[in-house]
């Protein structure tokens, strides 16, 4: 059986061959980038904050212990570690907006895994469930999908660690946080989401997943209601992350 499968594989390979996500040039090996479009990805590594992952714009003297200004100020956070894979640029950009918003799905294996690549940290320090940042029900009958559940799908896959799409839920519609800066961001998410069946959270170390970390007001929110209903941790891992210049 195996080997029948990977007989008619090769058939619709050779039919209709593999092609880069992003500009289509044919490929070698399904979903991925062409060399021209991989130079294009600006991963984060490190050195980078060891709590929440913002990369140093000086890395003069920096190394794996150090702490951003941010973090070593706020001394109260509602997370253990946040990553990213890649700086949100006009590349990547291009790439999170059409996953999101044009039906381009199929980004979501490479995004993936770049995902597990980016948590090795979170993945080391041990996590039980993944979880997606929500959307309220009308956005989500209006988009027909939520691109941080099926982030964490395909993850979950890769990782074997579980996911729960349904505990975390938001309840309360808002306008879109690019509408929003600063304060104002903070204040649109405020009290908006809940956990709906606390027995499935008690205990576990969640990683709160979504496309892209900006001020972090958002998954700052889910973390507060995840621990709140008695949650051991909360790690965030996102696609990509607005970094200071």
């Amino acid at each position: 059986m195996p080997r029948m499968k990977k007989f008619l594989k090769n058939i619709l390979n050779f039919l209709l061959p593999p092609r880069c996500v992003c500009c289509g040039k044919i490929l070698e090996s399904e979903d991925d980038l062409c060399p021209d479009c991989f130079r294009q990805v600006n991963f984060i590594s490190e050195p980078y904050c060891r709590r929440c992952g913002m990369p140093f714009a000086d890395m003069t003297g920096a190394n794996a212990d150090m702490l951003c200004p941010n973090c070593v100020k706020n001394k109260k956070n509602f997370f253990r570690f946040k990553r990213s894979a890649v700086k949100y640029d006009d590349f990547s950009k291009k790439m999170i907006l059409a996953f999101k918003f044009m039906d381009k799905t199929e980004n979501v294996k490479i995004f993936a895994k770049w995902l597990k690549v980016a948590g090795n940290d979170i993945f080391a320090a041990g996590a039980d469930i993944l979880v997606p940042v929500p959307l309220h029900y009308g956005r989500l009958v209006k988009r027909r999908y939520n691109q941080s559940a099926l982030l964490v799908l395909e993850l979950s896959k890769l990782t074997g660690l579980t996911a729960d799409l349904t505990s975390l839920v938001k309840f309360k519609s808002t306008k879109p946080q690019v509408h929003f800066s600063g304060q104002e961001r903070v204040k649109n998410v405020k009290g908006v989401f809940k956990v709906k069946t606390p027995a499935k959270i008690k205990g576990k170390r969640i990683i709160l997943i979504d496309d892209v970390l900006t001020t972090g007001s958002t998954v700052r929110e889910c973390s507060k209601v995840l621990l709140a209903a008695g949650a051991a941790s909360v790690d965030v891992l996102t696609v990509a992350r607005v970094c200071r210049d």
